[in-house]
Parts: structure tokens; sequence; C-alpha cells
């Protein structure tokens, strides 16, 4: 009789959470203290509102033969 019964996927999730928590502890965040440019932020904006009127970018499959990676 198991004492506590945990799924793989949720053992898997627990151990990468713990996992992500220690690297954190050991190395902290590697973005801490960087500034977010203005153009990146309007970029993000922008793409935000074409995702909305329902744009997409190109389809995976797409991509990967474009960067060689298939």
């Amino acid at each position: 009789m198991e004492m506590f019964p945990v799924s793989e996927e949720k053992l898997r999730l627990l151990v990468e959470e713990i996992v992500e928590e220690k690297l954190l502890e050991l190395f902290g965040d590697p973005d801490e203290g960087l500034e977010v440019l203005p153009e990146l932020i309007e970029r993000l904006k922008k793409q935000r509102e074409r995702v909305k009127a329902g744009e997409r970018g190109i389809p995976l499959e797409e991509a990967v033969r474009a960067l060689g990676l298939e």
C-alpha cells in the first residue's frame, strides 16, 4: 500500500518545481535588475493586438524548415 500515491505527471511537475527553486536559490534570477527597453514593451503590445485580431505567425513546420532544423 502506497502512503502517498502520486501520478507520474504530478511527480514530474513536483521535481521540476523543486529543481527550479534550487537553481534560483543557488544562482539567482539572471534577469533580476535588468531593464525592459521601451522598444520591447511596444513590440509586445503590438504583437498582443495582432493576436487579438486573429493574426497568427507562421506554422511551426514552416519555421523548422526555414531554420534548417528538419
